[in-house]
C-alpha cells in the first residue's frame, strides 16, 4: 500500500536539508523507510505475496545504497538520519 501524498509531504518537511529540498538522500531514505514499514505490515498478513516481497527487498537495497552514500560523503548527516529513523545500518 503506497503512502499518501499528505504523509509524503510531512516526511519531506521533516527530513529536508534546506527550504526547497525534495530529493536529498535524507528525504529519499525517510520515504523509503515509511514504504518499507507499510509493506512489512502487508506481508505479515499475506505471506505468499512473493512479488511484493521482491519489491520490499529492492526497496531495502535502495535504502542501503543511499545510506552508504551518506556514510561515505556526509558522515554527520548519515549519523543524524540513522539516529532519527532508528536504523541499524553498519
Amino acid at each position: 500500500m503506497p503512502i499518501t501524498e499528505s504523509r509524503k509531504q510531512e516526511l519531506i518537511q521533516q527530513y529536508r536539508v534546506h527550504e526547497s529540498d525534495t530529493g536529498s538522500p535524507e528525504v529519499q531514505i525517510a520515504i523509503l523507510s515509511e514504504e518499507i514499514l507499510n509493506l512489512t505490515e502487508h506481508l505479515k498478513s499475506h505471506r505468499k505475496d512473493f512479488s511484493s516481497r521482491r519489491g520490499l527487498l529492492k526497496m531495502v537495497g535502495r535504502r542501503a545504497k543511499l545510506m552508504s552514500y551518506l556514510k561515505r560523503c556526509y558522515h554527520s548527516r548519515y549519523l543524524d538520519i540513522k539516529k532519527r529513523l532508528e536504523l541499524r545500518h553498519s
